[in-house]
């Protein structure tokens, strides 16, 4: 085990905001369970923010960034982690309050990880990742409130990120329509090739009109968005359907109406990957790992960079340029 290892630090001091890659020791890990060789880690919005100055993530400087991570156990006090088994540790307070995954070596509790299923290598665990964990949960979430291929079509909107890209696909390899929406016009081959069966625009979505009660187009939707887009698409669910909200990114509020709840039975599911119970998170993984990996999963991956070069790739998601993940190897 080497003495000093590389990690990506972030550091505030009043108006100075710097983001580097740096040597640790051991010692400047946080105490915890679990010490691991990280061998993947990746980009997320969270991620992003965590780069920038005002980004409201981070709790206290200098920190390790990085909500998800992959890799090989070193040393463990936990009984059900030995040296050598491979892990997945994501989200609860990891690259927020708990130095993250932009190390070559991290020390996680015990109680936020999970072992790696059989099916999954390190890497494929990690285009996964919080995203894929969160789409999964998503499609979990409607599975359990009826939703089913024949019920008709399901829409994903910000199709082309993280959590819409890998939804697409898990949703095509259990044999759903998939109506993915982006506003990228150039990605729509991208998103035949992960399984959507339809391109839409975010304008058939939402076209800056809300109604209270409008034409029922989709049994189902997984929406990372919200705002705006969250409420045109409960006016558009068919009766009985659901809608499995992950995200904010087209803002918090959301100016909706009773109507789709009280006259059509719409579901809406709150899907909430950071503290998800650790009983949920591992059944979903072992999907992940069976019915719903798609052959296609390594197709999610944008591309995959090197800690050296995180700190030019950090604003991607913040600029709405990612297409899929962007993998951080170590």
């Amino acid at each position: 085990m080497a003495e000093r290892f590389k990690a990506l630090i972030v550091d505030k001091h009043e108006a100075d905001f710097r983001v580097s890659v740096n040597e640790l020791t051991l010692q400047d890990l946080p105490e915890a369970d679990v010490l691991i060789k990280v061998a993947y880690s990746s980009i997320n919005y969270k991620d992003g923010l965590a780069s920038t100055p005002d980004g409201k993530i981070v709790r206290s400087y200098p920190f390790v960034p990085g909500i998800d991570l992959t890799g090989t156990v070193v040393a463990s006090s936990d009984p059900r982690f030995q040296e050598g088994d491979e892990v997945i540790a994501t989200s609860y307070e990891i690259g927020v309050s708990h130095y993250g995954g932009y190390s070559e070596y991290a020390r996680i509790p015990g109680d936020w990880i999970v072992p790696l299923p059989e099916g999954l290598s390190l890497k494929e665990a990690m285009v996964y990742g919080t995203a894929g964990l969160t789409a999964a949960l998503s499609i979990q979430r409607l599975e359990d409130n009826g939703v089913t291929p024949e019920k008709g079509k399901v829409l994903v909107t910000g199709a082309t990120g993280g959590v819409g890209s890998l939804a697409v696909s898990m949703l095509a390899k259990l044999g759903y329509k998939v109506v993915a929406s982006t506003g990228k016009e150039s990605e729509h081959e991208f998103l035949h090739k992960l399984g959507a069966s339809e391109v839409v625009t975010r304008e058939d979505v939402h076209n800056g009109k809300i109604k209270a009660l409008d034409k029922q187009l989709w049994a189902a939707a997984v929406d990372p968005v919200g705002g705006e887009t969250l409420a045109a698409i409960l006016s558009k669910i068919t009766y009985g359907g659901s809608v499995a909200v992950s995200g904010l990114t087209g803002g918090g509020n959301v100016p909706t109406s009773v109507f789709p709840f009280i006259l059509r039975g719409v579901n809406l599911l709150g899907i909430d990957s950071v503290y998800c119970p650790m009983e949920i998170r591992k059944r979903v993984w072992d999907r992940m790992a069976t019915d719903l990996k798609p052959e296609n999963l390594l197709q999610s991956i944008q591309k995959e960079i090197t800690l050296e070069e995180l700190p030019e790739h950090l604003p991607i998601l913040l600029k709405a340029q990612a297409r899929g993940r962007i993998l951080v190897k170590m």
